[in-house]
């Protein structure tokens, strides 16, 4: 066959190369290490507990934000209540205020009827439209303080523009300035509040006496 020494020597030279091949893997470094394409299972794992320690830390955060609204929610919840039930007091405690104030129309009437006859103790007894008057008085008033409703004690106290109406003032002697010294009208509070001041008469401010000039 006129190719078969063409074929010989390529088969030799295929038989060669293969040959060198093999010296070089059997010469190679032994401490190489030779990695393959699969993803590393410690960095994998790693990543998974990373992972794992920041859903940790939401929930927590979420947690506790969650807790914080809780605690806002109950806290309104009580200051609603707490103002509910003050207003229902009041409401219950001042529920009279209007018809008390109209009432003390009737005690003042009464006032007057006791001072225009002129009455006293001794003479009360003896007078029975008199007696039943006062006996009336007496008897209102004590229902009104039932109530909460009681009179203030105006006269010789300090003027309070709070608590008195000042009607007139007056020249007072030995009084102290802006106090008062006469009570037109009695006024009256209910429990804490004010329900009619008192109308009254105030001693003037006692001008100051002028400096001396030094010669």
């Amino acid at each position: 066959m006129p190719n078969a020494p063409h074929l010989r020597r390529a088969h030799a030279k295929r038989e060669q190369e293969m040959a060198a091949q093999s010296k070089v893997v059997d010469q190679a470094d032994p401490n190489v290490i030779v990695r393959d394409n699969k993803p590393d299972q410690a960095s994998e794992a790693a990543n998974n507990d990373t992972k794992g320690d920041q859903g940790t830390r939401d929930l927590a955060a979420e947690n506790a934000s969650l807790r914080e609204r809780l605690v806002r929610a109950l806290a309104e919840t009580e200051n609603t209540r707490r103002q509910a039930e003050r207003r229902a007091e009041d409401a219950q405690r001042y529920a009279i205020a209007n018809f008390a104030r109209e009432l003390l129309e009737v005690v003042d009437n009464l006032h007057r009827a006791i001072e225009a006859s002129g009455a006293q103790p001794a003479k009360a007894e003896t007078d029975g439209l008199v007696s039943g008057v006062v006996a009336t008085d007496q008897l209102l008033a004590k229902i009104l303080k039932r109530f909460g409703v009681e009179p203030i004690n105006a006269l010789d106290a300090p003027f309070d523009p709070a608590r008195h109406e000042a009607v007139i003032e007056v020249d007072a002697a030995g009084k102290p300035p802006r106090s008062v010294v006469g009570v037109l009208e009695d006024g009256y509070s209910l429990h804490d509040r004010l329900l009619r001041p008192a109308r009254v008469a105030v001693a003037k401010s006692q001008p100051s006496p002028p400096q001396a000039t030094e010669p």
